[in-house]
């Protein structure tokens, strides 16, 4: 390591270029701040020695920098930031504090929750705490950026043909019995042919990753204190999760996690990652302090008005939107997981302190206007469980989000729920009512039928009406119901316009333990039964297969009440009499029944090459009464005979050789059930 040099302001963070390192990092309040490097001879058993402190000698713009040669990938490092520590102000500098550097492309090491990561002492939260946080803490790593992407390319999957599979990264494969047991539950298990190859022939184009910037997991259970109102949360948002890697923590991760997005992408599967730009690990005023709060705590956080010792956001603590800091820490983020990471989507968690929604809409400006992260994938998380998953005023029509109005309808509906037939027509025509007005299409809606709930897709199966309860015996013939309903919510997700969204495990009938962050599949039931994994590959097959079922706009028949459908239209709506639906049948509170009929002749759309898109027609069938119902097929002009492709009264698939049916014919249809007709 030679002397230090005066480096620069930009890029923040620590960046290696071949011969040494460029230190930069944010702080207005810091009276002086400290580069820490750590060498082999530190470690969490062993803290004496070890660690170099070095004054960093320029400051511009308030971001403190310098350069220091033969500093190679792989160094440990962190901050230590002289300055006032009055909570009353909201200022919290602490020089005993080792800093995280937000800016941080890996970060190795967990926080023990020893009463050094805390600024201050247990009992006294107005204290000052001058026991040093190096041994009990995490520090940032200094990482080669370079990495042979060969000829690694975007798949780039048009949102109309888009399948989301969302996943924990450990959940879904520490229990899978075909890859190598050191790499189970990692970025390179994940990456396995196994894991690509079954994603790929589920018919999944893009996987959905639940959080993996680097957390903090919150304090064990077994030592009992009293509370801190941390609850653990992200910490580096440049930085993936540590304990997801097979390979190391000093840097590997970020080489296992690139190979990993480069396998995905060569199986033609896109990487969408869940993010959280809205608070952090600190939690509130109890919370520890490990990067941002004991960096520059008032220009990152939004601090009470009355009182500035005391946060502002319902997780304890909340970014300070306003801040033009904290908007490009999460800019940079933002392109950094796509040029870098090459990274295909994000789903954001959007919330915003009271008196801070104009502040989010500064964000939704940022995005807009970005060369790199506006063209990438953009969805929305619903604002809240029961809420029917629309922002007030919308979201810009480059968003798509998650609908739970459609989860709550489906659900209601195969539930038997009264009065829900008009909406479950809006909700397969894929929300034309949240969605149209503000200049989006149907891929805007992400359809889902399971969620935070830990309800797998048979887990709300009704029987005679009612919700199936835990813990209670359960009758004969409930078990294939509760298969059926599986089959019935898996079928008019991949029937519905709109992007369907599958959670891990909901394939295999829910074969997952939803117990927080782990989230277990247990794959032993893709052994031991295969018929729903094979049934929603059919599913998938078939939406692949015709256009009619990922349309890229609206159909023109609105599925509202009093609509008739037209012979030549794109769309019509039947009554189980085989009669258009007229809004006295919209409105019927009883009615459980449907027809749906999707004209392939009158789709309307061009293709990428400019060439009119043409498919074939299709009826689908509801029944969500209990016992079986005969349907009468529409008049002859909508089609004039029929077979059936599709049966979820049937795991198996429909015969090439099924029976054919007429125009005008009665066609029994069990009992909660869907079929779906193709005409010939």
């Amino acid at each position: 390591m030679g002397d230090l040099w005066p480096g620069q302001a930009y890029p923040l963070g620590a960046r290696f270029d071949g011969a040494g390192t460029n230190f930069a990092v944010f702080s207005e309040a810091a009276e002086r701040v400290e580069l820490c490097l750590f060498d082999d001879a530190f470690d969490d058993t062993a803290p004496q020695g070890g660690e170099t402190r070095i004054t960093l000698p320029e400051v511009d713009g308030f971001v403190w920098h310098g350069y220091l040669p033969g500093v190679m990938p792989g160094r440990r490092y962190g901050f230590r930031v002289h300055g006032p520590y009055e909570p009353e102000r909201g200022l919290r500098c602490n020089p005993s504090k080792l800093l995280l550097d937000p800016y941080a492309l890996a970060i190795e090491g967990r926080v023990d929750w020893h009463q050094a990561c805390f600024g201050h002492a247990f009992g006294d939260p107005w204290s000052r705490n001058d026991l040093d946080s190096a041994p009990h803490t995490m520090r940032s790593v200094v990482v080669n950026p370079y990495f042979d992407w060969g000829d690694d390319r975007p798949p780039r999957t048009p949102h109309c043909e888009t399948v989301i599979y969302r996943a924990h990264v450990k959940g879904l494969t520490i229990a899978h019995p075909d890859i190598p047991p050191r790499i189970r539950g990692t970025y390179a298990g994940l990456g396995h042919p196994v894991m690509t190859e079954y994603l790929r022939e589920l018919g999944v184009t893009a996987v959905e990753l639940m959080p993996v910037h680097q957390f903090v997991r919150g304090d064990p259970p077994a030592r009992r204190r009293p509370r801190t109102g941390r609850g653990g949360g992200p910490i580096g948002f440049f930085a993936p999760h540590n304990e997801y890697s097979a390979s190391g923590g000093r840097g590997e991760q970020v080489l296992e996690f690139k190979s990993m997005v480069k396998s995905l992408h060569e199986a033609g599967i896109e990487v969408i990652l869940d993010v959280a730009y809205s608070h952090t690990a600190e939690g509130d005023h109890l919370g520890p302090t490990l990067s941002f709060k004991g960096l520059d705590n008032p220009s990152y956080y939004r601090l009470s008005d009355d009182d500035p010792r005391y946060y502002a956001g319902a997780a304890g603590n909340g970014f300070l939107m306003r801040s033009p800091h904290v908007l490009q820490m999460i800019m940079d983020s933002l392109r950094y997981w796509v040029t870098e990471m090459h990274v295909d989507g994000f789903r954001f968690a959007l919330t915003a302190a009271p008196g801070e929604a104009g502040h989010l809409s500064a964000f939704f400006d940022l995005v807009q206007q970005d060369p790199v992260v506006s063209r990438v994938k953009l969805i929305a998380a619903p604002p809240g469980a029961g809420e029917d998953g629309r922002r007030a005023g919308g979201l810009p029509p480059l968003w798509a989000e998650w609908n739970v109005r459609y989860r709550d309808t489906v659900r209601g509906y195969w539930r038997g729920r009264p009065g829900t037939v008009l909406d479950l027509a809006s909700r397969l025509a894929g929300s034309p009512d949240l969605y149209a007005g503000d200049g989006r299409r149907p891929s805007a809606s992400i359809n889902f039928v399971t969620g935070h709930d830990g309800f797998a897709p048979g887990d709300r199966a009704r029987r005679g009406g009612r919700s199936r309860k835990r813990g209670r015996a359960e009758p004969a013939g409930a078990p294939a119901l509760r298969e059926r309903h599986e089959r019935n919510l898996l079928a008019t997700l991949f029937l519905s316009q709109g992007v369907p969204l599958l959670f891990q495990g909901d394939e295999l009938g829910g074969a997952c333990r939803r117990d927080g962050e782990d989230a277990r599949v247990d794959w032993r039931r893709l052994r031991e039964d295969r018929r729903l994994p094979d049934f929603v590959r059919e599913l998938t097959r078939l939406r692949a297969a015709h256009p009619i079922f990922r349309r890229r706009r609206f159909a023109r028949g609105r599925p509202l009440a009093g609509t008739a459908a037209s012979p030549h239209g794109d769309i019509g709506w039947f009554t189980p009499d085989g009669r258009e639906m007229t809004e006295r049948d919209w409105r019927a509170p009883r009615a459980k029944a449907l027809q749906v009929f999707l004209n392939g002749e009158a789709i309307g759309e061009a293709g990428r090459h400019g060439r009119r898109i043409r498919d074939e027609s299709f009826l689908l069938i509801f029944n969500a009464h209990p016992g079986e119902l005969c349907f009468t097929l529409p008049p002859e002009h909508y089609g004039a005979s029929w077979r059936k492709v599709l049966d979820t009264a049937d795991a198996r698939p429909a015969e090439d050789d099924a029976v054919v049916v007429k125009a005008g014919d009665v066609l029994p249809v069990a009992g909660c059930a869907i079929q779906v007709l193709r005409r010939i």
